[in-house]
């Protein structure tokens, strides 16, 4: 497939024009809607400004690949998704685990291996599709959470909540195919304004443990 060819990934697509997913494509406002809103709390936390940039590129690039659908508009959508895991991953290893910077960088770096040995066995399970490819991070979320269960017992009550959206989101995300024949409309858009509340509440859980709200 040529990289500028059209893509059918969701149930909602039946043509390949640019308003075959309004659904889809609309909701995407709701990532540009929670950077909006975590943008003044972010203020003096670099890092947490920098995740909150990539909130609304996430937005951005989910529009263009429910508009202009196709590989190079995929991974406009997947690449800001990537970035925030890896950098979150850096923020929380450093600032909630305590880790120094070189540290954190090699627990980041880590991500990768990590989510290509398990990806896999996640896609085994039956009907999951390509949400495979999330799992790891609600797992690896919650990891966190039961590190710091008792050093920062609100901060592992504030990820483990994450992971918990995180987990109900991949849901409507991967019923999004099987539902299709009785909901025409699909379920994505679910996955979207689940994801949007879910990343703006994490960034908030980083900015109040670095206010010193652990």
């Amino acid at each position: 497939m040529a990289w500028l060819d059209a893509v059918d990934g969701y149930c909602e697509r039946l043509t390949p024009g640019y308003w075959a997913e309004p659904v889809n494509a609309v909701t995407n406002i709701a990532f540009l809607a929670a950077a909006a809103l975590v943008w003044r709390r972010t203020a003096g936390v670099p890092l947490a400004r920098a995740m909150a940039l990539l909130l609304a590129a996430i937005g951005v690039g989910s529009y263009l690949f429910h508009t202009h659908a196709n590989r190079v508009t995929g991974l406009m959508d997947v690449t800001p998704i990537l970035v925030f895991i890896l950098l979150y991953i850096f923020a929380a290893s450093r600032d909630f685990l305590g880790m120094t910077p070189w540290q954190a960088g090699i627990a980041t770096a880590a991500f990768l291996p990590y989510a290509a040995a398990t990806v896999p066995l996640w896609s085994m399970i039956p009907g999951l599709g390509s949400s495979a490819g999330y799992a790891p991070v609600p797992v690896l979320i919650l990891a966190y959470a039961w590190l710091l269960r008792r050093r920062a017992p609100r901060t592992a009550r504030g990820l483990a909540a994450g992971a918990g959206l995180l987990g109900l989101s991949l849901l409507f995300r991967t019923l999004d195919g099987p539902l299709c024949a009785v909901w025409p409309l699909g379920t994505h858009f679910l996955w979207h304004l689940l994801n949007a509340v879910m990343l703006g509440w994490m960034i908030n859980v980083y900015v109040r443990h670095r206010a010193g709200r652990a």
